[in-house]
């Protein structure tokens, strides 16, 4: 079986499994050895544990794929001025996909209107973290100690650092060529383990979704259907349709090439919910299957996870609309604009903080005057929503990654219309 065939294999098995496991413990129908068993030891013991090390040993080869990666990708690239067109172009893109989906959101929100009739009384408070001030979060990008940014995983500071040890190394010239040809065998070895790594994923997709439908269950969706199901649409339309024009009008690339080389990307992202984590597969991807030279892809993928947050952005638009629907708070259409505003611009000015798509839509609700409790109201089935969320945004990054690497002369057409 292919890699893709025996990833989706395991998602099913994960969530039929884990349905039951969550069924069989809600009704006692084993009694409290059998849930014993059948939750405590298997669902959160045995295959959580599975779980969790597939995920730590993904977040392992991060940080040194993404320094050695992106070092060896500055060194080849032609000039230092070229560094600076592909910055541009990769940060104006991302915020250019961003600001699109959570219009696209807020259009098809407004609608469907699914808040509409809930007439809900405030809940229980909840504690959103404060965000971060931007001239914090712009200053925090330049690190002091390259070492403590790489133990703490602070991937804004890691991609500072590497353009800048990687264009000292290429200004050094030919004094150097040893030491630039040590850190490409270094890459090689990083790469050959991401690989060893995407063979175990069905293993450690099954493992994480038997763990999170045990836990959740589908049942936790309730009342909250139509708003599920309303962003589940947008996600999916957002990732078709915007990329798909993106890919056609101005990269004059196949959609469809794009998407069959992303299926098994996408799978990953959505068992495993974190951009972050799903990286080395994304980069494996982008260079291998899509074509994208590692001079660019080196650098557009990693800030991609960091800042692209197009699903983030979509849960935002529908999420304030439900919110305001729900407690019958007027927004107008300043609102709605401040909304994209705000939502756009935090997707960078929150980038690399934990929790961020919960602090990015408090700063949203806030911005328009919207009560920050009714979080809790779309928490519940926000863990399943991110799924699908992380599966639009590394393929945003991917798609951004084409589009950065056609113009800048950076891209293998064969490999891209090759088939798999």
């Amino acid at each position: 079986m292919s890699l893709t065939s025996r990833i989706v294999l395991a998602m099913v098995l994960g969530i039929v499994f884990g349905s039951i496991i969550k069924f069989v413990n809600e009704g006692a129908i084993f009694g409290s050895l059998g849930n014993l068993i059948l939750y405590d030891f298997l669902a959160n013991g045995l295959f959580d544990i599975i779980g969790q090390i597939f995920i730590s040993s993904l977040r392992l080869v991060i940080v040194p794929l993404v320094f050695f990666s992106l070092v060896c990708g500055v060194v080849s690239i032609a000039s230092t001025s070229q560094i600076g067109r592909i910055t541009a172009k990769t940060l104006g893109l991302y915020l250019l996909t961003t600001a699109i989906a959570i219009s696209l959101a807020l259009t098809f929100a407004l609608l469907v209107q699914p808040g509409v009739g809930l007439d809900l009384a405030l809940p229980e408070a909840f504690n959103a973290k404060e965000p971060p001030v931007l001239k914090e979060v712009i200053i925090g990008m330049f690190p002091t100690n390259p070492v403590l940014a790489m133990a703490e995983g602070n991937m804004l500071q890691i991609i500072i650092f590497s353009l800048l040890f990687g264009i000292a190394l290429k200004m050094t010239g030919d004094s150097t060529s040893s030491v630039q040809a040590t850190f490409e065998k270094l890459n090689s070895v990083v790469l050959k383990l991401v690989t060893i790594l995407i063979e175990l994923a069905p293993y450690g997709v099954f493992s994480l979704l038997l763990t999170l439908f045990a836990t959740q269950g589908i049942g936790v969706i309730g009342d909250l259907a139509k708003y599920f199901v309303l962003l589940i649409f947008v996600l999916i339309f957002h990732g078709i349709f915007t990329y798909s024009a993106f890919l056609i009008f101005i990269a004059k690339l196949s959609p469809v090439k794009f998407f069959n080389k992303m299926k098994s990307v996408a799978l990953f992202a959505f068992s495993t919910s974190s951009s972050s984590a799903t990286m080395p597969v994304t980069l494996q991807a982008v260079r291998e299957k899509l074509g994208v030279k590692s001079s660019v892809s080196s650098f557009t993928v990693p800030l991609g996870a960091t800042i692209n947050m197009d699903g983030t952005a979509i849960m935002q638009g529908v999420a304030t609309v439900f919110i305001s629907q729900a407690y019958n708070i007027d927004i107008t259409l300043t609102g709605y604009l401040m909304v994209i505003l705000t939502a756009t611009l935090a997707s960078i000015g929150t980038a690399g903080v934990p929790g961020v798509g919960l602090i990015m839509l408090a700063m949203v609700l806030e911005q328009v005057g919207l009560p920050v409790e009714g979080i809790a109201l779309i928490i519940g089935v926000d863990r399943l929503l991110d799924m699908t969320r992380t599966a639009v945004n590394v393929c945003g990054d991917a798609m951004v990654s084409c589009l950065v690497g056609k113009s800048e002369d950076q891209f293998d057409y064969e490999q891209f219309n090759s088939d798999e």
